[in-house]
């Protein structure tokens, strides 16, 4: 990697980080937040004004502009959320609200949909499911429905399964005397769907009641089975669903309290100019100066000392013969006996 393109890479990165820092500033913002979600309530409104038909004659053109305001309002949005992701893109493809809003956004600018005046007004319908990433009670309710879908499945399957026992049973038995709730499969069918909601559920007993009175155990079990276990345990599932998308909310906001949330309006990141560029890198190589003379300095310091110091040999000469402990005086006792063969001095 040249000098250009090793300066060029960390001057890229501050940038970014800069760019990210202003736009996070804007994106975190209270009345941005507030602008945006006035912006898809109007929307939304307008949305219901152009089912009118007289309005949208009168008014078509005025419609039109404001569409295209809207549009124009919510592509500048997603820019500067994406913006704040500048110094890391990862993280905003990693939030399932930034890929709806950029799916529902974006979309309108593909020729298919732009020529496709239904699946454009779907998709402007879309865009007021976006309150919810304003709106903590509504993201936790639709991560709720999400979570309780594998639950929901095995309660359609079972529900289907009863659906049809129960549609089979009744064209069996009351095909004949009531062609028209249980003539055919599929009437049956309905005829039960319906009953499962409780409606017309007193009609069909006395119906039922003319033809025979063991109708009532194949009603009673059926609505028992139906409109109150099944039901009640699909609200258990998105009652559990509801418990486990609120943890996982109360558990995102302590990480991300952990981690430390930055400031509605952070301090932007001071870009150092070029002079104070050329300074930090003198000093750079000014250190790495300072840190190769010590070596040096410490090698010769090294070496001096192998050629300076005594042979092995010379060392034992010179080195002083250890000290020897002096001999001890003899211990003090009692004078010898006088030898009488010796002549002392002859007393005067």
């Amino acid at each position: 990697m040249t000098d250009d393109a090793a300066t060029h890479l960390p001057g890229t990165r501050r940038s970014r980080a800069a760019l990210a820092a202003r736009c996070r500033g804007v994106t975190e913002a209270r009345w941005f937040g507030a602008a945006v979600f006035g912006l898809i309530i109007a929307n939304a409104l307008v949305l219901g004004i152009e089912t009118y038909t007289g309005v949208v004659h009168h008014w078509h053109g005025q419609l039109k502009l404001v569409e295209h305001c809207f549009l124009a309002a919510f592509t500048v949005e997603i820019l500067l959320r994406a913006g704040a992701h500048a110094d890391r893109p990862r993280e905003f493809f990693r939030d399932p609200w930034n890929l709806f809003d950029l799916a529902v956004v974006f979309s309108a600018f593909l020729p298919v949909v732009r020529e496709n005046g239904t699946i454009l007004r779907l998709l402007r319908l879309a865009r007021v499911l976006r309150t919810a990433r304003f709106l903590p009670q509504l993201r936790v309710f639709l991560v709720a429905v999400g979570r309780s879908l594998p639950g929901t499945m095995s309660f359609l399957i079972v529900g289907a399964l009863l659906l049809y026992v129960y549609a089979m049973v009744g064209w069996v038995a009351f095909a004949e005397s009531d062609p028209e709730h249980f003539g055919s499969l599929g009437r049956a069918v309905l005829t039960l769907f319906l009953l499962m909601t409780l409606d017309g559920l007193g009609d069909s007993v006395r119906a039922g009641l003319e033809i025979s009175r063991w109708s009532i155990v194949y009603y009673a079990s059926y609505v028992l089975l139906a409109s109150f276990v099944l039901v009640n345990v699909l609200i258990g599932v998105v009652i559990s669903s509801l418990d486990e998308a609120r943890e996982l909310e109360r558990e995102q906001e302590e990480a991300s309290g952990a981690a430390g949330v930055l400031p509605a309006v952070p301090v932007p990141v001071p870009v150092p100019t070029p002079l104070q560029l050329a300074g930090i890198e003198a000093e750079r190589e000014l250190r790495e100066r300072i840190v190769t003379a010590r070596r040096a300095l410490d090698d010769l310091e090294a070496g001096l000392h192998r050629v300076f110091a005594p042979a092995p040999h010379e060392a034992e000469r010179i080195a002083p013969a250890p000290a020897t402990a002096p001999a001890p005086a003899p211990a003090p006792g009692p004078d010898p006996a006088p030898n009488p063969l010796t002549r002392g001095p002859h007393p005067g």
